[in-house]
């Protein structure tokens, strides 16, 4: 099924890039709302390596391969893909744009892109679901993936109670944040602005803690989230369970362990502890520790197509966007992000011919170099 293009009309003439985008989306927001957008903790090592890591990997072409019948789609936890471009969990998305997650589902809609919609979301986890059925039975077309990432509250009721609504809603996986427990952060919401899901919910913990303050001894380390708790919500739930922000093979094993389907590798942007190893630097160990047992996907630092095939060679099976859906959002808002999402897979697809491979399975470790 060909996906319709996105309205070209709002997009100013001169977006050719994701990096286009960044580009203009600071005009496009307050300062305090550009910065929390940006921020990567400590002296943003993290946050420049996530970038400068995958200009280090090449590629290496195959020619005159048979690409008659190629596709990107893939199959994730018995959902169909159309390319292995998901949208990753972002927060208060209307910190970006009046619709904030409605513009953005729409957006992915229309372009068959499967979305992670985030505890932290500035509307409800119910009119996300609810604008993904309407966008897919305006367009006529079958309503893609969409998962729910979770961050686990203080009360484990309150976490259960997030996950049946989810399940209730008809999302179709549940992403666990687990790098995030204790997050500081003094950004404060602009008016109009909430942490819509977590209405009558205290404050989540990851978003508490402000600098200086001490953290051993107090409530915050108290409740952080165990491995006991994996073990817990793996117990109850019906929907596959994934991980978000794995970077040590030893806790992805611990992972597969307590029955967890699938892993996002993530330094979680940069934004929780400076020196953290980009995402794409450690996703080779851990593709070869867990074996091809669990699904693994990739966040940080994807800016371009050949970005997505650089992942999918070193072991990931997909690939997670995030700040650049709300530089898009910014800038032109549903049409915005459909085009950010058009231009990916365009880049993707034309990556992929000219390195001979018709299909993402065939995206494979002899397709890269590495540059010192």
């Amino acid at each position: 099924m060909s996906t319709p293009l996105p309205p070209l009309g709002a997009i100013p003439a001169d977006i050719a890039s994701l990096a286009d985008y960044e580009r203009r989306a600071a005009a496009h927001m307050p300062l305090a709302s550009w910065t929390y957008v940006q921020e990567g903790a400590g002296d943003g090592l993290s946050f420049a390596a996530n970038r400068t890591a995958f200009d280090r990997i090449g590629l290496l072409p195959r020619v005159l391969a048979d690409l008659r019948g190629g596709s990107t789609q893939i199959t994730l936890l018995g959902e169909r893909h159309a390319s292995p471009i998901l949208l990753a969990p972002v927060a208060y998305q209307r910190i970006a744009h009046e619709e904030g997650e409605l513009a953005t589902m729409r957006a992915a809609t229309a372009m068959d892109v499967g979305m992670i919609a985030s505890t932290l979301s500035s509307v409800t986890l119910e009119e996300i679901a609810a604008a993904r059925g309407q966008a897919s039975q305006g367009l006529g077309l079958a309503p893609p993936p969409l998962w729910f990432q979770l961050y686990a509250q203080e009360r484990r009721e309150d976490t259960l109670a997030l996950v049946r609504r989810a399940e209730a809603a008809g999302y179709g996986a549940i992403v666990l944040t687990v790098d995030a427990s204790i997050k500081r952060s003094t950004f404060a919401l602009p008016p109009g602005v909430e942490a819509a899901n977590l209405r009558g919910i205290a404050r989540p913990a990851q978003t508490a803690q402000p600098l200086g303050r001490i953290l051993f001894g107090t409530s915050l380390t108290d409740a952080a989230p165990r491995w006991e708790d994996i073990a817990w919500l793996r117990g109850e739930t019906r929907l596959p369970l994934l991980l978000k922000g794995i970077l040590a093979p030893q806790d992805a094993l611990l992972a597969i362990e307590h029955g967890v389907e699938g892993l996002v590798v993530s330094n979680h942007g940069g934004r929780v502890l400076d020196g953290m190893p980009a995402a794409i630097e450690m996703l080779p160990a851990i593709a070869q520790a867990v074996g091809g047992r669990v699904p693994l996907l990739i966040d940080g630092g994807v800016r371009r197509g050949t970005d997505v095939v650089k992942a999918l060679a070193l072991g990931a099976s997909a690939v997670l966007i995030g700040r650049p859906q709300v530089h898009a959002l910014a800038v032109a808002g549903m049409a915005g992000v459909a085009h950010a999402l058009l231009m990916l897979r365009s880049e993707l697809e034309l990556a992929m011919a000219q390195l001979g491979c018709a299909s993402v399975a065939s995206i494979t470790t002899d397709r890269v170099v590495f540059r010192s």
